[in-house]
């Protein structure tokens, strides 16, 4: 399906958004926009450099000194920080325990939402996070919030670690996946939360594709 039209997929940690969204990008031969990539590639970079992750000024600083690029893959997007590819490297434990606090100063996030509205300016494009709906793309056509049990998104991220050779605790999977809810719901600037107009599905027993289909058919409806 051609046209115009953007969607925005929201929802807390583990709640499937990545993976429905690519897909749902396929199907309808979208652009997507993996935006949590972009807060995770900052977050590597600035991890390797030593930069307080409290500081804003100084994350803001790093974010316009390197270059993060995105890049379609056969079977992923490919994340590259200057010229490292990085698309393994974003996903470990130590970045995902502190993207949220990177992601949560506000001057970082006006930065990186300017970078993916203008990615997003000609429409046709699934972007997912936590703020598409509400703050990235308020006007997208279609808004998605995708929620699940804590167990369930706990346990999809175990089998993901485990799947790409990452070691992994479920039991504390819990416990930070329950902390960066707190973090992404409670911050001051453009927190998670539903947009008024999002469609709200529960990912906690469907699988991925029958999340998928079922966003491949509002945005058919809507087009």
């Amino acid at each position: 399906m051609k046209g115009n039209m953007n969607i925005a997929i929201d929802g807390p940690a583990g709640a499937g958004k990545s993976t429905v969204a690519k897909k749902v990008a396929k199907a309808l031969s979208y652009l997507y926009i993996d935006t949590g990539a972009m807060y995770r590639a900052l977050t590597y970079a600035a991890l390797k450099k030593g930069i307080d992750l409290n500081n804003g000024r100084a994350l803001l600083e790093l974010l316009e000194a390197v270059s993060i690029k995105l890049e379609d893959g056969e079977n992923d997007t490919k994340v590259y920080v200057n010229d490292e590819e990085v698309t393994a490297s974003i996903r470990t434990d130590q970045v995902t325990k502190h993207v949220s606090l990177v992601a949560s100063h506000r001057e970082v996030r006006e930065k990186m939402v300017e970078q993916q509205q203008r990615l997003a300016s000609q429409g046709g494009a699934v972007l997912d996070g936590r703020d598409i709906g509400t703050f990235v793309l308020p006007n997208a056509e279609l808004k998605v919030f995708l929620t699940a049990s804590v167990e369930e998104r706990a346990k999809r991220r175990y089998e993901e670690n485990r799947s790409k050779g990452f070691s992994s605790d479920l039991e504390q999977l819990k416990v930070d996946i329950v902390k960066r809810d707190e973090l992404d719901s409670n911050r001051a600037f453009a927190p998670l939360r539903k947009a008024e107009d999002a469609v709200e599905i529960d990912t906690t027993s469907l699988s991925i594709d029958e999340v998928s289909e079922a966003i491949i058919t509002l945005a058919k409806e809507r087009a």
